[in-house]
């Protein structure tokens, strides 16, 4: 078990932090495409048909899933720490390992969304085994790749369409950094951002009354809000999933608890969204999960299979379990997650590598059910505001005639 806590260390920047990340030069190699439209062997495009279980992993039917054949919005998706490459840096050669993860992580959400997942050199899991300090520079080498990315994303396939960005620990660091320093400051482009669903990495938000002025002095972002409802756009989601109480010297959920991911306790608390329940309180999670096993061999996927979750024989690329778990965001112990209860039936799942990690390696797929619904829900929402707007032109054209 010290082996594991060792290597899931990876699942956060050790010595990376969000200001370490600022400012960092994208120029160097060309953006290589984990996912992107039309690539071969696209792991973010899978068949979606969907084997239904109840709470033990028992199936009790199928689903057909269909996807939007020209969807409006598109996803930009950042991995956690799964590179079990030799060096302190990856390479940008898409693995098994990162194969999986976009398919466990971002590939569900293809439902309503063209995805993009640029390759990044990320710290490896062999860095943070080794014990030797990490450099800025060897941390503002995969964020300088997914600045790049962004930008070519920008440049070349955006148009104007909008976006939601999606993430997990190493992924969400990189992406705090990279939506404070490239999008929030910018109107343009926070118009075009339906959504930032950055999971598992301590978003911070001011504490106690957010008026504009404490905005601008606290918190990850100075113009983008908590999301609050299903159809408002232009706002983040971020939460860590735990079904125990969080330990002191827990890596999230605490504004300053750790160097890893900043924060001032006095100005500033760690975001809790409940994707079941934006406006509060509980509500019961749809858990989502790829039916293969994560890459067989790789250091994540021999974490994942000690999690406990449930099993169920499927013939379908996807298994969905409802009712199996209820959550809601607490509070308790200076600490703000996303508490997850088990309900009849369903298997009590297992802290890996131990209790200060809570649910981290279920963060993306815990509610997976619910967070793809509220994609649906704000590409909608982001349409018909198009739509309006489009209208508007036309209503101003006319009465300039």
């Amino acid at each position: 078990m010290k082996v594991f806590k060792a290597v899931l260390l990876g699942l956060v920047l050790g010595a990376l932090g969000v200001s370490a990340l600022a400012g960092a030069a994208s120029a160097g190699q060309k953006t290589v495409w984990l996912c992107k439209p039309g690539k071969a062997d696209n792991p973010c495009e899978p068949g979606l048909k969907t084997t239904l279980a109840d709470p033990s992993g028992t199936p009790i039917g199928t689903e057909k899933v269909k996807a939007d054949p020209t969807p409006g919005i598109d996803c930009f998706y950042v991995y956690p720490t799964v590179s079990d490459d030799p060096g302190a840096n990856s390479d940008l050669v898409a693995d098994p390992e990162e194969l999986s993860i976009a398919l466990y992580q971002a590939a569900r959400y293809s439902q309503h969304c063209r995805v993009f997942a640029p390759m990044y050199r990320q710290i490896t899991l062999a860095r943070l085994l080794s014990g030797n300090p990490i450099t800025v520079e060897q941390s503002r080498l995969g964020y300088g790749d997914v600045v790049r990315a962004w930008k070519t994303y920008l440049d070349r396939y955006n148009r104007g369409r909008g976006v939601v960005f999606i993430s997990h620990s190493q992924g969400t660091a990189v992406l705090r950094a990279l939506i404070s320093e490239k999008v929030d400051p910018r109107p343009n482009l926070r118009k075009r951002m339906v959504s930032a669903l950055l999971l598992g990495g301590n978003v911070l938000v001011p504490k106690g009354r957010t008026s504009e002025r404490k905005r601008r002095r606290a918190g990850d972002f100075r113009n983008i809000r908590p999301c609050e409802s299903k159809k408002q756009l232009s706002c983040v989601v971020g939460f860590s999933a735990f079904n125990a109480p969080v330990p002191e010297g827990s890596l999230f959920g605490r504004a300053g608890g750790s160097e890893l991911f900043g924060g001032d306790p006095d100005k500033e608390k760690v975001l809790c969204s409940n994707p079941a329940a934006l406006n509060g309180g509980a509500a019961k999670l749809t858990s989502v999960y790829p039916s293969e096993p994560f890459a067989p061999g790789t250091t994540i996927g021999l974490a994942t299979s000690l999690i406990g979750n449930p099993q169920t024989e499927a013939g379908t690329p996807w298994v969905e379990y409802q009712g199996a778990y209820k959550a809601g965001c607490s509070s308790a112990d200076g600490a703000n997650v996303l508490q997850v209860t088990a309900l009849p039936g369903s298997p009590q799942l297992n802290a890996i590598p131990d209790a200060t990690w809570g649910l981290h390696l279920l963060d993306a797929n815990i509610a997976l059910g619910n967070l793809v619904k509220l994609v649906g829900k704000q590409s909608k929402a982001w349409a018909k505001k198009l739509n309006k707007q489009k209208r508007n032109k036309r209503k101003k054209a006319g009465r300039n005639r």
